[in-house]
């Protein structure tokens, strides 16, 4: 069960604070981008998102994209954020975020990956080594394959809030 286990789940990314990642000794995060930063495909952020980008520059976090999208998809987006990006991941297989940890310049025990699927992001996060920090989606999932992941997520999530984990 481990390996589909978030180190820690919350709210929403904005609910990921400087003081939380300084207390577990995380200097960067690898960001999911679809449904955890914006919604999919699209290349706008929220205010809250936006916000918390900023936040995270700010208070020193260093920040790159690690997205299983294309890099017609990924590349403007990074652009427009100004971080660093890995496109076309494959989560979960962890090479990808390997690519992005090495752009932060950072070792596996100061890193950690925000996302917002357990499938991809959380088990990526987990076979590589690295923390996962797991954010409700930001909108409802419109791809029926991914609507049948949230379905396939469900019982394990419960098992994650059985065994203590709570949400921030």
């Amino acid at each position: 069960m481990s390996i589909f286990m978030p180190t820690q789940m919350f709210r929403s990314v904005s609910s990921i604070t400087p003081e939380y990642l300084r207390k577990h000794g995380i200097r960067a995060l690898i960001l999911d981008v679809d449904n955890t930063l914006t919604g999919h495909g699209s290349q706008e952020l929220s205010d809250h998102v936006a916000q918390w980008l900023d936040q995270m520059k700010n208070s020193g976090i260093a920040l790159a994209i690690a997205s299983n999208n294309f890099e017609k998809r990924v590349a403007p987006f990074a652009r427009t954020i100004g971080v660093e990006h890995v496109s076309f991941c494959c989560k979960p297989a962890p090479w990808g975020l390997a690519r992005a940890r090495k752009k932060l310049g950072v070792s596996k025990n100061e890193v950690a990956l925000v996302g917002d699927q357990i499938f991809t992001d959380a088990v990526g996060a987990n076979l590589y080594g690295i923390p996962v920090l797991l954010c409700q989606p930001l909108y409802r999932d419109i791809k029926p394959t991914i609507r049948l992941k949230r379905i396939l997520e469900r019982p394990l999530l419960k098992h994650y809030c059985k065994k203590g984990g709570n949400i921030l």
